[in-house]
């Protein structure tokens, strides 16, 4: 098998090929998946390693110390021979990964060979294709858990004994010196549990991160921006704790510690940072100084570690593993989000590369993956593609739509009455003749009692079985926060109402495939999700100038996103998913309707330390659509831009303003007002007609569903780093 090593005397980095370890009693067998390079202890390793003898005698002065006892005990000539063969080996990297149990050893019954396992431990979890992991250093992973998010789980657990050091209660405010990677997690970990936030980094990029993973403010420490943000939260009396995970030789974090505490205040030391502590500083307030020991309590232990005793919970709740555990099931839940912290993704086999890019400065990075080669059981061939399926939709007996007669109006019930749907929705049907805007659903009185009155509802209610059962409701629009979309489309398609919902129609593929599971049981397929912008006037015109395609056609949709404000429920990945599971569907909507098809493979890469994707579907004749999302940009640019070539042609749409076809001639639309028509009134306008006559509805339910499958495989492909294949069931 490969591993990773360091010879520390010559700083060399090597990729050895070295023996397959045992299967010793009491632990596992565990073939890597993904493990996570450390860019704070690694990396100071790795550059102590390129230093000269006495560089490395500088950073180390522990070890000198030791060294010196030894010629006291030894003398000079076994002492330096012992320092020389320890220095002149080559030494492991690692202690953080996620992989598959292969090989259950003797006294082991907590799980099984092929089960997904986290481990710890920089003699266990290392930088290798296989490594022997003993009892209390591995915890199994909860489902539907990434790999690769559970190889954050030794950090995570470092991260979460600092803030199980610091003790913090709910409302408390706490500052913390140091955003990297474990700072970052120490910030989510903290807003988890009802803390305020504060940052200091003197890297904007990582100021910005934490922000947005949910720290209130963050600054330079060196700059006035910090101090501020503390004064104002807590009233000028200071931050309850103080988390030290910041690197280095500077004095300047406890010296802040110091000023930014409160009087008996917490300062919980988890990285490697100077520690001259200011005498009179820490004296006058009486700051309690608290260490934090790795991953909890456990370590240094060998008969906990090694031997897998454990420590009675009635006596130390949380120990090691405990912690590892505790902090999956956050990221399982969405408490806890790593997926902003993965800067880049590398092949195992590039491991060397890797480790120099980010010793130069080449690579900027948060956190950094290893990706191991699948492996495959001898005679299986290739391991198979991950994929996304596609459910087929199967109708039960159908009810025939109702056609209304041409001046009965059509009723409509809103279930939600938020800003996208007072500005974007009810403006249209509140003025369009033959509609009647029946009843407005929302869980506060307040709001729908509001929505009543600006357009019109005949009735306002928070009861949603009430809509539901009133037969003479038609249709029913779904525009509430994306979380609640598939159920409640579900409730509405078994009431045997017609409904709109916004997108997206699912979260997750047990929710897409609840939806249809109502509609086979129903018989009810009338179902609309809001992809308005394949109704769009100025793209629908461009589309039909442009003219049928012969071969196979290259488009390119970008996406200036923008940056959200905080505080926006955009941001609780954790219940109502990424920004790009609530808004992608649209520009695959678009990039699948231009192309006539549905996707059959997504692949998909996020840029390092920002929320920015690339996405890249792939179609049957060969087309492929490549959709930038990102959210960095310039907020005076274009919002959206579409290029679309083939067959000698070119097609031309800028942000729904202007819209221009080059071919043989050359066609370019009259530029519109300022007041951008993205097609929602058409759309409407086609539903209402849909739901008035018993016609089809304005997008095939095939499409819809093939649409919000595609988008469901853009987070599965950032998880496994690998082409997604969309199978059609």
């Amino acid at each position: 098998m490969k591993q990773v090593v360091q010879n520390y005397k010559s700083g060399e980095l090597a990729v050895l090929d070295v023996p397959v370890p045992g299967c010793k009693p009491g632990g596992v067998l565990v073939r890597s998946a993904y493990s996570l390079i450390s860019t704070g202890t690694e990396l100071m390793k790795v550059s102590e390693a390129g230093m000269s003898m006495l560089g490395k005698a500088r950073s180390r002065p522990d070890q000198v110390a030791k060294v010196m006892q030894s010629v006291a005990t030894n003398g000079l000539p076994a002492t330096y021979r012992k320092v020389m063969g320890k220095l002149d080996s080559y030494t492991p990297l690692g202690y953080s990964l996620c992989g598959v149990v292969e090989q259950v050893g003797a006294g082991v019954d907590d799980v099984k060979v092929g089960d997904l396992v986290a481990c710890a431990g920089n003699e266990h979890a290392l930088h290798a294709e296989l490594n022997w992991v003993p009892k209390n250093l591995y915890t199994p992973v909860p489902d539907g858990l990434a790999p690769r998010h559970a190889a954050f789980g030794t950090v995570g657990s470092i991260a979460m004994q600092g803030v199980r050091q610091g003790e913090p209660q709910l409302g408390e405010v706490a500052l913390v010196i140091g955003l990297g990677l474990i700072g970052q997690l120490v910030v989510q970990l903290l807003t988890a549990a009802g803390v305020r936030v504060v940052g200091a980094d003197p890297d904007p990029a990582r100021c910005e991160l934490a922000e947005r993973l949910g720290a209130v403010a963050c600054g330079d420490p060196a700059s006035a921006a910090v101090e501020a943000a503390v004064a104002e939260l807590t009233d000028g009396h200071g931050v309850d704790q103080v988390y030290l995970a910041a690197g280095g030789g500077s004095n300047q974090p406890v010296e802040l510690a110091a000023r930014l505490c409160r009087d008996r205040g917490r300062v919980v030391d988890i990285g490697k940072c100077r520690l001259d502590l200011p005498w009179n500083a820490y004296y006058e307030k009486e700051l309690d100084v608290r260490f934090s020991r790795s991953y909890g309590p456990g370590r240094y232990d060998p008969e906990y570690e090694l031997e897998g005793r454990d420590y009675p919970i009635g006596y130390v709740r949380w120990t090691e593993r405990r912690n590892l555990a505790c902090f999956l099931d956050l990221v399982a839940r969405g408490r806890v989000d790593v997926e902003p912290l993965v800067s880049h993704v590398a092949d195992f086999d590039d491991a060397v590369e890797t480790y120099r890019r980010l010793k130069d400065g080449e690579l900027k990075a948060v956190a950094v993956l290893f990706r191991y080669p699948e492996q495959t059981t001898e005679g299986e061939g290739e391991a198979a593609a991950p994929s996304v399926a596609v459910p087929a939709v199967r109708r039960g007996e159908a009810t025939p739509a109702p056609v209304r007669a041409a001046k009965s109006p059509v009723r409509l019930a809103f279930v939600g009455a938020g800003n996208y749907a007072t500005s974007m929705l009810l403006p249209h049907l509140a003025q369009r003749e033959g509609v009647e805007l029946s009843t407005v659903v929302t869980t506060t009185a307040l709001s729908a009692a509001n929505a009543q009155r600006k357009f019109g509802f005949a009735g306002a209610t928070t009861d949603l079985d009430a809509v539901l059962g009133d037969k003479s409701v038609d249709a029913v629009f779904v525009v509430t926060r994306h979380s609640s979309h598939a159920e409640l489309t579900r409730k509405a398609l078994l009431a045997g109402k017609t409904v709109f919902v916004e997108k997206p129609l699912a979260l997750t593929e047990d929710e897409l495939a609840g939806v249809l599971a109502a509609v086979e049981e129903s018989g009810n397929d009338r179902l609309q999700v809001g992809f308005n912008r394949r109704f769009a006037p100025l793209l629908q015109e461009a589309k039909e100038r442009f003219g049928a395609r012969t071969g196979p056609a290259s488009l390119r949709y970008l996406v200036n996103a923008g940056r959200l404000q905080h505080g926006s429920w955009y941001l609780q990945q954790g219940t109502e998913g990424s920004r790009f599971a609530g808004e992608g569907g649209h520009f695959v909507d678009t990039a699948s309707w231009l192309l006539d098809a549905d996707p059959v493979s997504v692949y998909a890469v996020a840029t390092a330390g920002s929320d920015d994707l690339q996405v890249v579907l792939r179609y049957p004749d060969g087309s492929t659509a490549t959709i930038s999302y990102v959210t960095t940009g310039a907020p005076g640019f274009p919002k959206e831009t579409l290029d679309l070539v083939a067959d000698g042609k070119v097609l031309r749409l800028d942000d729904f303003v202007r819209a221009s076809v080059y071919s043989r001639k050359r066609w370019v639309s009259s530029r519109l007002p300022k007041a951008r028509d993205k097609g929602q009134n058409a759309e409407l306008a086609a539903f209402i007609k849909a739901v008035r006559t018993g016609g089809p509805m304005p997008v095939p339910l095939e499409s819809l569903v093939a649409t919000t499958a595609a988008t469901l495989a853009v987070q599965a492909g950032l998880a496994g780093g690998a082409p997604v294949t969309l199978a059609r069931a």
